[in-house]
């Protein structure tokens, strides 16, 4: 019996030990997360200023969210973004990681350059883009004008200030999820497509019969992840917009509307409503993705 309370002993010593030194990140789960974003519920009843005591105005801050013209404008342009967004991104994570993973000449050179984008800071992605797309001596406009077209004013015409958005995301999210997905098709297994060649299927029927079911999977955690970050953007937005220009609103989302309000205009009260209606959006579209990949999404 001795033995085992020694035992024991050494046991709880470890214990102790294992959450003393996980206990900094606890700590900072738990005052940058779950206390952040309980505080944000409580401020999103109440008017809070910058430095003002919260004063509670109940469903006042909600209510006022219905007959805002710009939030309705930025969730507009969010949504625009995410319908938009999503399906290219995961069309062309496909697309690519199918490539990349035939065997070609050059393929280690293709995978680093399509991986470029995914570890290059969003700060620099999005001043490298306004500089290519700026009006007056951009690469883009400069090449238009070459091929006998008209410049464009990308980032500051209220009509294509969304697509040139769109590009620079989709661009920049493809480059990260292209490697999930050459992952998940290095994952097959090459019993099944030598099976369907000994039975004589073309490329077409291996791609959509075998290629695409059993890839579902890595497609589906693709397409969650990709949905909640562009519902939640911002920094291209910010970097590549001028906050002074009409088409900075024309191209909000939630995300920039929340950093105007709360810090520009330091309504923290009613800023903290605009981030619950995003985390709201959020947690329905997961929720409708996870029930409806029951349907589509073969774990076999």
């Amino acid at each position: 019996m001795k033995p085992k309370k020694k035992h024991s002993k050494f046991k709880s010593k470890d214990t102790l030990a294992a959450y003393l030194f996980i206990s900094p990140m606890l700590i900072g789960i738990f005052i940058f997360f779950v206390f952040a974003f309980l505080q944000n519920i409580y401020f999103s009843f109440n008017k809070v200023g910058a430095f003002d005591t919260p004063t509670f105005v109940g469903i006042d801050n909600y209510r006022r969210l219905l007959t805002d013209p710009i939030f309705l404008i930025a969730l507009k342009n969010t949504i625009f973004y995410t319908v938009l967004g999503v399906p290219l991104v995961v069309f062309f994570s496909i697309l690519i990681a199918w490539f990349l993973n035939q065997k070609i000449k050059g393929q280690s050179i293709y995978r680093t350059a399509i991986f470029l984008p995914a570890i290059t800071m969003p700060a620099a992605i999005g001043l490298l883009w306004r500089w290519l797309l700026n009006y007056q001596y951009g690469i883009v406009n400069y090449i238009i004008v070459k091929l006998g077209g008209t410049a464009v004013a990308w980032l500051s015409d209220t009509n294509t200030v969304k697509w040139a958005i769109l590009l620079v995301l989709v661009w920049s999210m493809v480059s990260y999820q292209v490697i999930i997905m050459l992952a998940g098709l290095q994952g097959i297994s090459k019993t099944y497509y030598e099976a369907a060649e000994v039975d004589g299927a073309s490329k077409w029927q291996i791609f959509f019969k075998i290629t695409l079911p059993l890839l579902s999977p890595t497609i589906f955690f693709v397409t969650i992840m990709s949905t909640i970050g562009i519902l939640q953007i911002f920094d291209f937005i910010f970097l590549m917009i001028q906050r002074t220009a009409v088409a900075y609103q024309y191209s909000m989302s939630l995300v920039s509307y929340f950093y105007e309000l709360a810090f520009t205009q330091n309504l923290r009260g009613y800023a903290s409503a605009v981030s619950i209606v995003l985390f709201v959006i959020i947690l329905i579209i997961t929720v409708i993705q996870f029930v409806g990949q029951k349907k589509w999404v073969n774990y076999d």
